[in-house]
């Protein structure tokens, strides 16, 4: 049985969520931009690009990213969705311990010092 650890692949809606997710990670993860909605074409060369990565959509608690997560959830199903709290809307604004949390529960390795003590 071959050890061949999956790529995984982050996406989000905007550079602001990239950057905010980027300072939390301490594993290598590759983060996509959706920069708001995706066409079908566009989704469909993404889909393509992801194949055999382990794939997390990370979208806002908005009607806008519902949209997206709709979207990748009927095109891309095999993909795992992390959800942020309603109470925060949106993933840029989150704070850092909540995303932390959230990405680990997505088996995303995060800095420890992000996570909540207690």
């Amino acid at each position: 049985m071959s050890m061949v650890e999956l790529e995984k692949v982050l996406i989000v809606e905007g550079s602001s969520d990239r950057k905010k997710v980027q300072g939390l990670l301490n594993e290598p993860v590759e983060i996509i931009c959706t920069n708001g909605t995706i066409g079908i074409a566009k989704l469909d060369e993404l889909i393509e690009s992801l194949f055999n990565k382990d794939v997390y959509i990370l979208v806002d608690a908005d009607e806008s990213g519902e949209k997206l997560r709709k979207q990748f959830k009927r095109e891309f199903p095999e993909a795992s969705h992390l959800y942020i709290d309603r109470m925060y809307k949106e993933v840029a604004t989150a704070p850092e311990k909540h995303l932390a949390t959230v990405l680990l529960g997505g088996n995303i390795d995060v800095h420890a010092q992000f996570l909540e003590k207690g």
